[in-house]
């Protein structure tokens, strides 16, 4: 049986050849030839291509896999260096801050905020061990952050400017009017007590007026985006834009009073 389908295949071997010799050699019968062995050979074409994919998929899924792995690496590492990047550019804009800056701060980082929901503070990693005070007060390069009112051992809280139960004195600073600015606990500062003939506009720059000893004067606070009567209609409010992203804070200076 062997011998018998091995002459068959001999056979059909030298007959394929000698069609192809003969319309290589006889013109007039190469198309009609070519013709007749194009759907055979697509035929083959086809299985062949299927047969390679059959039996190289797993060898190809096993390197699909292996690239997916590299393509997760690399975009881990180019986020690292990126966060590297981004925390040189601030950690720079503070040192450069510090050396320009009058007074003595320290700086610190934010590990947490606050988990109380009536309240807007955050915990920076430098305590009583490290010279914190309560009553001292956190600021950026852009300006006031809040003031330290708890200290641990080696960690404080700090009371955002934007919670309501954080006053702080202040200035427009063009045409020195006073005001008391507080928060809302939402992403805008009031500034209150402004009589009905103050001179405030939209766009001024509000600042500390060092009416106390816990702010020094002439830090930035916000920027004034509106201006409304009290309902008594006696005095003016004015709401402020503060001058620091107070939910994309990561670094922080205390001034060392």
């Amino acid at each position: 049986m062997f011998k018998f389908k091995k002459k068959k295949l001999i056979f059909f071997s030298i007959l394929c050849f000698l069609l192809l010799f003969a319309s290589s050699s006889i013109p007039y019968l190469r198309s009609p030839l070519l013709n007749t062995l194009k759907y055979p050979l697509s035929l083959l074409t086809l299985i062949r291509r299927e047969a390679g994919a059959i039996i190289f998929y797993h060898r190809n899924f096993i390197q699909n896999e292996r690239l997916k792995k590299d393509i997760d690496l690399l975009r881990n590492k180019l986020n690292a260096k990126e966060e590297v990047y981004l925390e040189n550019a601030r950690l720079k804009n503070l040192l450069y801050f510090k050396q320009k800056f009058s007074y003595k701060v320290i700086a610190a980082r934010i590990i947490a905020h606050s988990p109380d929901s009536w309240s807007s503070g955050i915990i920076i990693d430098k305590g009583r061990y490290n010279g914190i005070k309560r009553g001292m007060v956190a600021i950026t390069y852009l300006g006031v952050v809040g003031r330290v009112i708890e200290t641990q051992e080696f960690t404080s809280k700090i009371l955002l400017i934007n919670d309501p139960n954080l006053g702080v004195s202040a200035i427009v600073q063009r045409s020195r009017q006073e005001g008391l600015v507080s928060g809302t606990l939402g992403t805008h500062l009031i500034m209150r007590y402004l009589p009905e003939e103050s001179d405030i506009r939209i766009q001024d720059v509000i600042i500390t007026s060092g009416l106390n000893q816990i702010y020094p004067k002439g830090l930035l606070i916000g920027t004034v985006i509106g201006i409304g009567k009290e309902f008594s209609g006696l005095s003016r409010y004015a709401i402020i834009k503060p001058c620091v992203d107070l939910s994309n804070i990561e670094e922080v200076l205390i001034i060392i009073s």
